[in-house]
């Protein structure tokens, strides 16, 4: 990995953004407890500066400025939640292989979360478990290193591709975000509802919160309310609002 990595100056670049040769700005979309009838946490996803879907954005990312990218994310986001007067937890996105060293790259997050008046106790780490990742080690030192630092974690699309379960075994995160994928018409599908069930079962065996992700109907809804899930996410309960707080739609239980 090239020097300059390491270099202050170039944390600072990256704070502000600096080299990037486009900009962004973020939805947020509600992760609701159907419990309490609340919002747990607003996640933050990217967008252009019209609203432009998070894969226009995300393709104009390189392995040369991703690092760069990852770190005015965090401050983006995060200057965005507090100007919104966001009093839930925020969930930021990470991209861990942009991330070389867990205690110097969360410094600027740090700064800005000081300069924007943002209680770091609600930040709410994320990452997919399909990502590419060149070392799953590195991604465990990562969680390990954030956990110790007090921050919550989340892994996003779980059950999309191959499960890492050494994620599981070697850390904990504290919420795992079952994908759509299970989700969709899962009331119509015995199998999803085993995989969900056992998945269910190891969370709870680890002290992991349960995601639903990607819920779109009452019926997927009232399924996995039934079979225990608390945390909801998706279309149902509110679609992402640019550079808004949307608030969800909580459906009563049946």
């Amino acid at each position: 990995m090239e020097q300059e990595l390491f270099d202050q100056s170039f944390c600072d670049h990256c704070a502000c953004g600096a080299g990037l040769d486009f900009d962004f700005s973020f939805a947020f979309q509600p992760v609701v407890d159907a419990e309490d009838a609340t919002v747990l946490a607003y996640e933050a996803l990217v967008r252009g500066l019209n609203g432009e879907g998070a894969g226009e954005v995300l393709a104009r990312v390189t392995r040369k400025n991703m690092y760069r990218f990852d770190q005015a994310c965090r401050v983006k986001a995060v200057k965005l939640a507090s100007e919104l007067g966001m009093t839930s937890n925020l969930c930021i996105n990470f991209m861990p292989n942009a991330v070389y060293r867990a205690e110097t790259c969360i410094q600027t997050t740090l700064a800005a979360a000081n300069r924007y008046e943002f209680d770091t106790n609600r930040l709410v780490f994320e990452f997919t478990e399909v990502e590419d990742l060149a070392n799953t080690d590195h991604l465990i030192s990562i969680i390990d290193a954030y956990a110790e630092m007090g921050f919550a974690i989340a892994l996003d699309d779980y059950g999309a591709g191959y499960s890492r379960m050494n994620l599981l075994t070697d850390t904990t995160p504290q919420y795992v975000k079952l994908d759509m994928s299970l989700i969709r018409n899962v009331h119509e599908h015995p199998r999803k509802q085993a995989v969900i069930e056992g998945v269910l079962l190891t969370n709870y065996r680890l002290g992991i919160a349960t995601i639903a992700e990607g819920v779109e109907t009452e019926a997927e809804y009232q399924l996995c309310r039934q079979m225990g899930i608390r945390y909801f996410q998706g279309f149902l309960l509110a679609r992402p609002g640019f550079e808004t707080l949307p608030d969800p739609y909580i459906p009563s239980d049946h």
